[in-house]
């Protein structure tokens, strides 16, 4: 039998390194919000809805995407308040449902970061030309080299240590608010102002409710929307090197993602007010726009004045560190996810080698690294179409691995989801309706997908967002067959530590047998065996506790 694994906290990572501002930057910054904004705004405008569009009720979107974001950041918190394992998702679903659950989990986290870190590296290289004003912005060559070199140059930092890339992503991620900020004010002033530009719309409150939406439309636009929130949980995959592990990362999730809400509801509205929804010029209904929305509006919010000028630029750097900071924060959560899995024998052990200086998982994090740029580069040469539609693909393992989340933790703490109000909505109700509102996305999103004029691919007459977001999950139940067949321990539970609240022991702590003991040692719970072999008569064997103690 193989022996035990190095549990949460056991593995070597620096702990204590981040409080729960850094851990909010790191969540936040995974999330890309100019870029996020700058590269999907555009589609939800677009979505069809009946003989329209979704339009000017983009915001709503917005707002409901948050939703399930949400629930899942409180399934998360709950989650990492039993066991905060660098895993997530992995660790958590394999207590719940099982170790094939939990690899599938952890394969959902992986090949989710490896996809979009294809679109975050042509980000960051078109727009390094961009920022120069040079016309190999739209080389694709140019940019795919740039942008190679811009994941090794992230690798290298994540792989140097979480305090460099804490510090790198304070400075990048405040530059990022502050220009989205000045943008949306500007825009609204102008907007509200006594010229306001052609095609503007003034705000309003019914740009927050999706009345008039059809059910594909809400589904198709929210799942994209889910997309742009994505990337708060690596807050929570940092959590072993957190101050107060069961409590910061937890907070830092759920407070991300209000975070987000406020940034996004914001600029969206300002967006569409501004722009419009018409589908010519700078209007947000012009699919020519939909790409890069900041790029179709930049000059026209702030004109040709000096300010304007600076601020076009100021708005190229915010793309462009967004881009590049959550290219740094996407390797830091997969790299650990991959350390967890190592950890416990579900991947091979080389990935869980800890760095003796840095105390990074640095193997993991090195082949992060070399993997996202081999799949970067063959997707390029392969198409640039089958690129912009991995976009769609990852909103389908985002689903998977989020929803999964919300289903584990209801069923983790079904035990005591009785046991008080706060236990039943906070691990009961919000990480169920979490759960199912992704399910349904996941299940109507992979029809639509599956048509051959959905995105931009069609392979073999099946869409070709289904073919790379569902032939991912395939490809994962593939490895996890022959990693099983050839190492099973860990699919036999052998390797996975148990928690000290899942062991029996005696009820009401005490020993009902003499015992040799320090005169301090105080009564000492007697445990017991899973086949009660060593049960007293008439004694109940119970678990101690299912959560850490509420404080």
């Amino acid at each position: 039998m193989a022996g035990v694994s190095a549990g949460a906290g056991e593995k070597g990572l620096k702990s204590g390194t981040l409080g729960l501002v850094s851990s909010i930057v790191v969540g936040v910054a995974s999330t890309a919000p100019a870029y996020s904004l700058a590269a999907s705004l555009g589609y939800v405008v677009l979505v069809a809805n009946g003989d329209g569009l979704v339009g000017i009720k983009a915001p709503s979107i917005m707002l409901l995407a948050f939703l399930p974001m949400y629930f899942i950041a409180v399934a998360y918190a709950e989650m990492n308040r039993a066991e905060p394992d660098c895993g997530t998702t992995f660790t958590w679903a394999a207590r719940a449902f099982g170790p094939k659950a939990g690899w599938m989990g952890g394969w959902g986290i992986i090949v989710a970061d490896i996809i979009v870190m294809a679109n975050l590296a042509q980000i960051a290289g078109s727009y390094t030309f961009e920022l120069f004003g040079s016309d190999l912005a739209d080389s694709t060559v140019a940019s795919t080299v740039v942008g190679v070199l811009w994941i090794a140059v992230m690798t290298y930092i994540c792989w140097r240590g979480l305090e460099l890339s804490a510090r790198i992503q304070y400075c990048l991620l405040g530059i990022e608010l502050v220009v989205l900020v000045i943008f949306a004010v500007y825009a609204l002033a102008r907007v509200l102002g006594s010229a306001p530009p052609e095609g503007s719309i003034t705000p309003s409150l019914s740009w927050l409710w999706p009345s008039g939406l059809t059910l594909n439309a809400l589904v198709t636009a929210t799942l994209i929307a889910v997309f742009i929130y994505w990337g708060w949980d690596s807050a929570v995959a940092v959590n072993e090197e957190t101050k107060d592990p069961e409590k910061t990362p937890g907070r830092a999730a759920i407070l991300s993602t209000l975070l987000l809400l406020a940034t996004y509801a914001i600029v969206s509205i300002a967006m569409v007010a501004f722009a419009g929804v018409g589908d010519s010029g700078v209007g947000l209904g012009n699919p020519d726009n939909a790409d890069d929305i900041f790029a179709a509006l930049g000059t026209q919010v702030f004109g040709d004045s000096a300010f304007g000028h600076v601020m076009e630029i100021l708005l190229v750097i915010t793309v462009l560190t967004s881009a590049s900071a959550s290219t740094q924060t996407t390797i830091l959560p997969t790299a650990r996810t991959s350390l967890s899995m190592a950890a416990y024998q579900a991947i091979p052990s080389r990935f869980a080698k800890i760095h003796p200086k840095h105390l990074t998982p640095s193997s993991s994090t090195i082949w992060m690294g070399i993997i996202s740029i081999i799949f970067y580069v063959g997707l390029t040469l392969v198409s640039e179409n089958i690129l912009a539609d991995s976009i769609a693909a990852v909103g389908l393992l985002i689903a998977f691995y989020y929803g999964l989340t919300g289903f584990a933790c209801v069923w983790f703490y079904r035990r005591t989801l009785t046991a008080s109000v706060r236990h039943f909505v906070m691990r009961g109700l919000f990480p169920f309706l979490g759960g199912v509102s992704l399910l349904a996305a996941f299940v109507i999103a992979a029809y639509q997908y599956a048509q051959p004029d959905y995105g931009y691919t069609s392979i073999g007459g099946i869409g070709g967002v289904f073919v790379l977001g569902i032939g991912s999950l395939v490809l994962g139940v593939v490895l996890m067959i022959v990693w099983q067949r050839l190492h099973p321990a860990y699919f036999r539970g052998e390797t996975l530590p148990k928690r000290a609240a899942d062991e029996l022991v005696l009820a009401h702590g005490g020993t009902q047998q003499p015992r040799v003991a320090l005169p301090d040692s105080g009564e000492m719970a007697t445990i017991i065996s899973p086949d009660r072999s060593n049960l007293p008569p008439g004694a109940t064997a119970v678990r101690p506790q299912q959560d850490p103690p509420e404080q």
